[in-house]
């Protein structure tokens, strides 16, 4: 026969155990949750006829894998680590270079570097590694590039991240005339000088095709440097090679060849605030405290995509995950993870 006395002692151990157990779960869960080790692969995607070169880092797991693109246009993934790392440890990151960049394939014909067409290799990468929805991180040039996925293929997106990015290339040169008659009056001068002259066709047969090295110290050093960093500027930058395109035949298609303070490529027909409207999908604008593209110009993005949340870096250039990496990763975090 149990009595009171009998059954309570029994069943006080029984909610102790059930107590422990629920520790050890609640612990192993938060164990498993951050890996202790990373996988990373890379190789090529066909698409369709561009060989595209991927980076992934983690394994696939229960969280949405977040595809990241470069700036540029024709930079490649690189500079984005070591920074973006601890982004893997909650998902898997993949990183590529964008057609023409990097570990890419080359183009022959220019015409097919736009921003539309490298939304499609986005898309083909997806299909590709059989990704599912994706989460898409676009920084600089890569942001637009993002949007233009996102005008197209939004219902493949869970979460979208604009950082350091425009949807109106007529804004975006104003800011630029801006930002070239904020510099000293004498390097101004010789800068437009320069331009004036043209850019392209200068010097030994194999620097023709490219910025002079005067030009390059004018425009990447006193022109850009103080948007591009802030907090933390790299004590290794170069402006004669930290902005350097890997192909400048891209770059001049995309970008323009009349300088880096007005856009007059393939780019300047990105007047998307409009299109942008159409957008329904989870949204944050990134955007450095004095970012080359300016506050204003993520605003007009925040404003134009419903419901989108802004982050404005503080102490922030350009660069605002070199500058301010924690708080650059923990906010993607915090965002992706809701």
């Amino acid at each position: 026969m149990f009595t009171l006395t009998t059954i309570l002692p029994a069943v006080v151990q029984r909610l102790r155990n059930l107590a422990t157990l629920t520790l050890f779960l609640s612990i192993s869960a938060t164990a498993q949750a951050v890996p202790s080790t990373y996988a990373l692969h890379d190789g090529y995607i066909n698409a369709h006829g561009v060989m595209i070169y991927y980076k992934t880092i983690g394994e696939r797991g229960a969280a949405t894998p977040l595809v990241i693109l470069h700036g540029g246009p024709g930079a490649a993934h690189d500079y984005f680590l070591p920074y973006l790392l601890p982004l893997a440890q909650h998902r898997q990151i993949v990183f590529i270079d964008e057609r023409g960049s990097g570990r890419s394939q080359r183009l022959q014909d220019v015409k097919q570097y736009t921003a539309e067409t490298m939304a499609e290799d986005v898309e083909d990468l997806r299909v590709s590694l059989h990704l599912g929805k994706i989460d898409l991180l676009g920084h600089s040039c890569g942001g637009v590039l993002a949007e233009a996925y996102a005008l197209k293929y939004q219902q493949n997106l869970q979460h979208l991240i604009l950082a350091g990015t425009f949807a109106s290339t007529t804004k975006l040169n104003e800011v630029l005339a801006a930002l070239r008659d904020r510099m000293p009056e004498p390097q101004r001068k010789r800068l437009l000088e320069l331009e004036a002259q043209g850019l392209f066709g200068h010097g030994q047969p194999w620097e023709r095709n490219r910025y002079t090295p005067e030009y390059e110290q004018l425009a990447w050093g006193t022109g850009y440097f103080p948007v591009l960093y802030g907090a933390h500027p790299d004590a290794n930058y170069d402006p004669a090679t930290g902005n350097a395109p890997s192909n400048w035949e891209l770059y001049r298609e995309m970008w323009g060849s009349d300088g880096e303070f007005k856009v007059t490529g393939n780019l300047r027909e990105v007047e998307w605030v409009e299109r942008l409207k159409t957008v329904h999908v989870p949204t944050l604008v990134m955007v450095g405290d004095h970012d080359e593209v300016s506050p204003e110009l993520a605003k007009q993005i925040q404003t134009a995509i419903s419901g989108a949340k802004l982050y404005i870096s503080p102490n922030s250039g350009h660069m605002q995950f070199v500058d301010q990496p924690d708080g650059f990763n923990s906010t993607v975090d915090g965002f992706l993870l809701k």
